[in-house]
């Protein structure tokens, strides 16, 4: 039985920019008891971690016992992101105002109200997405040195520095992980088999917005190809 190599994915994360307010009201009414919630939340980035809710509630216009379903409906989307389905991170949300109805408010129209304000906040607060970037190491000939180092600029690569090991030199680069896909056979072919390098994960950074672009897209289309799958 032959094995089924696949690309690795890159794991893409979404975050914000910028701060921004929303507010949603939830209503439905159905002949008997209907439903009623209204959030007003500000989200911001959060460098210091993925997630984190809170409030500043103040007066009587909002009940605490409606912020955990507005958590749990601000989860959902931090979890499929707005534009191609990536995890989103580094994001607080700040509830500060709604309203409530003595009869109609349930925890179920404060949760549908709090993933709808999160979804418009999201919208302006200045969308992004995030990419992997690896620290490379990579081993080669010094008569190799300077057409390694051209070939890392092209990958958006940046050469953090040289080292001298054994007769070869060692370029250490800070690369998108995207970039490092197919590395191993390029680089093989580009030294005569003669060169090898490894890579760990370093931080993310914000993706080139010329490039964001196609990377949702091709997102899209594969998420769209899984649906169709799971329907026929």
């Amino acid at each position: 039985m032959g094995f089924v190599t696949r690309e690795p994915k890159v794991p893409y994360r979404e975050g914000i920019t910028r701060k921004a307010s929303a507010q949603y009201r939830h209503k439905k009414q159905s002949g008997g008891a209907g439903q009623f919630g209204e959030v007003h939340l500000r989200i911001e980035p959060y460098p210091e971690g993925d997630f984190e809710f809170t409030d500043e509630l103040v007066g009587m216009n909002l009940s605490k016992s409606y912020l955990p379903p507005i958590e749990r409906g601000s989860r959902p989307r931090w979890n499929t992101a707005r534009s191609a389905g990536y995890p989103m991170s580094n994001v607080k949300v700040i509830v500060y105002d709604g309203k409530e109805h003595e009869v109609d408010s349930k925890p179920v129209a404060f949760e549908i109200a709090g993933r709808e304000a999160f979804k418009l906040a999201v919208n302006d607060a200045g969308p992004v997405l995030f990419e992997p970037i690896m620290n490379v190491r990579v081993v080669v000939p010094d008569a190799y040195m300077g057409d390694v180092m051209g070939d890392l600029n092209t990958r958006r690569g940046r050469v953090q520095g040289t080292e001298a090991e054994r007769g070869s030199t060692v370029v250490v680069a800070h690369v998108p992980m995207a970039e490092m896909l197919r590395y191993t056979t390029h680089l093989r072919s580009m030294t005569g088999g003669r060169g090898y390098f490894t890579m760990e994960f370093d931080h993310y950074e914000t993706v080139p917005a010329h490039i964001t672009g196609p990377i949702i897209e091709a997102h899209k289309k594969e998420l769209e190809a899984k649906k169709e799958e799971q329907g026929s």
